[in-house]
């Protein structure tokens, strides 16, 4: 009897986890994610601004170029340290509101990530430059220096020869 108890359950407990997997993955798939097609009218997009929070006069949406962004607006690019620091964002360690539209590349914005608005110090020739100074130097060091050998001296390796003993297991007398 209690064997019967033990996988009534056992097929319990399994039916109310395959009960909670249907409801996941009927309310979460991707095809609820996929993004619209591109708003061809005035009002398409008006609706679609509205839909991702945005001014109509703010809403562009990325061309079609195959890629299938759909009618996802095309962000300008804000990196995370761009942003207001003292701002009390929703989400302060993404410095980001609640509801508000990701930019498409939002995993190369933040703020541990490429900085956009940053004007580098040194411009690219000068970086360019100073690398191949360092890495030809280093190079032209080895290659100058490669004929000194810096090894303590050693003595010639003994080969056995037919007719020289090097050694003799005779008693010393």
């Amino acid at each position: 009897m209690a064997a019967l108890i033990r996988k009534g359950t056992y097929f319990g407990a399994a039916q109310r986890q395959w009960a909670a997997t249907q409801q996941l993955v009927r309310n979460y798939w991707n095809k609820d994610w996929k993004p619209g097609p591109i708003p061809t009218t005035r009002e398409g997009e008006e609706a679609a601004a509205k839909k991702f929070g945005l001014h109509p006069s703010e809403y562009k949406p990325y061309p079609d170029d195959g890629l299938g962004f759909g009618e996802y607006p095309q962000l300008p690019n804000v990196s995370g340290e761009a942003k207001d620091p003292y701002y009390p964002w929703d989400f302060p360690e993404h410095k980001r509101n609640f509801n508000e539209p990701l930019h498409l590349q939002a995993d190369m914005y933040g703020e541990d990530r490429f900085d956009v608005s940053s004007n580098p110090p040194i411009n690219k020739w000068r970086q360019l430059g100073t690398f191949l100074a360092v890495v030809l130097g280093a190079w032209a060091i080895f290659k100058g220096t490669n004929n000194i050998r810096m090894v303590p001296p050693v003595m010639p390796k003994q080969y056995p020869q037919s007719g020289v003993k090097h050694y003799t297991f005779e008693s010393p007398e």
